[in-house]
């Protein structure tokens, strides 16, 4: 599979993240940084937060939060790994 973007909602905005997939998991990157990685649980139905420490980010950086950028601070919660794993699974 190859690199794609998806659209999610976060708050009352709407953001495009970029997803790379891995033999483990699919990187989730945003503004060129590694937000993180979500991958299927093991019933295939629901999706995880892989974490932190077991991510690799290869040749870009870990993304870094601030909070006075002119963005969105996306965290990966339970909700947001719950949509992003939905908008995979649409591609």
């Amino acid at each position: 599979m190859e690199v794609f973007n998806i659209k999610i909602g976060f708050g009352k905005n709407e953001v495009t993240l970029t997803i790379l997939p891995t033999d483990k998991y699919y990187k989730v990157i945003y503004y060129g940084g590694v937000l993180g990685a979500v991958r299927p649980e093991e019933d295939n139905e629901t999706w995880e937060k892989v974490p932190d420490e077991e991510v690799e980010a290869g040749d870009l950086p870990f993304y870094r939060h601030d909070l006075s950028a002119d963005r969105l601070d996306v965290i990966l919660d339970n909700v947001t790994v719950h949509r992003i794993g939905e908008e995979i699974n649409a591609q």
